[in-house]
């Protein structure tokens, strides 16, 4: 069925020359969550201390768990990507926790801080293969490392060597933010000199009873 509302949708978009949809399924947080973010990225911020390197923190309002990342999209297929997501997981709901820091690349200058799932986290993976699985029906393709769950907490615009030790010497134990995780969100991510706007379209509800 998937498939033929796919060809169906590409016939469509070639028909009338539509555009594309930048779109990636995520886990939301809540206001708490953000706060204990915000206050987690102001603790490490103080840590870090100035340098002589240039790091631009993320809007805890703008965060979110990437679970799936589609990419751009035709609009004409959005539809019956919509209906995919929007169906029930057979899942229980679960809390994530988020603690300890990481950057990005393993190796060199850092370029992404992230912190980890330290609870929650193979029940993150196991829905992110479900809503993974999903989206591959439609013939899109996914990045093929992996999935770690984390979020970013700063990019790096310019970086040295130093940076990636002076950070990781000021991460901490423990949790620093909790989420109840009883949905995930399929959103359309919108671009501009601005910064990001994400648009919901769709909700995949976990229907399990734990």
């Amino acid at each position: 069925m998937e498939r033929l509302r796919l060809l169906r949708a590409q016939r469509a978009s070639k028909a009338s020359g539509g555009g594309v949809m930048r779109l990636f399924v995520a886990i939301d947080l809540d206001e708490a969550a953000r706060a204990a973010v915000a206050d987690e990225q102001k603790r490490l911020k103080t840590a870090i201390g100035e340098t002589r390197s240039s790091i631009k923190w993320v809007r805890p309002d703008h965060m979110h768990l990437t679970l799936v990342f589609l990419g751009e999209v035709a609009e004409a297929h959005a539809p019956a990507i919509v209906d995919a997501i929007n169906e029930p997981v057979t899942q229980a709901p679960f809390d994530l926790g988020f603690g300890g820091i990481g950057v990005f690349p393993p190796r060199g200058a850092p370029t992404v801080l992230w912190v980890g799932a330290v609870t929650g986290a193979a029940e993150s993976i196991e829905l992110q293969r479900e809503l993974a699985d999903r989206v591959r029906r439609f013939g899109i393709a996914l990045e093929g490392r992996p999935f770690h769950p984390h979020l970013t907490l700063a990019r790096w615009k310019t970086s040295r060597g130093a940076d990636r030790s002076r950070t990781l010497a000021a991460g901490s134990d423990g949790v620093a933010a909790t989420v109840h995780v009883d949905h995930a969100t399929l959103y359309q991510s919108r671009l501009s000199s601005a910064g990001p706007t994400y648009t919901p379209l769709a909700r995949a509800t976990l229907s399990r009873s734990g």
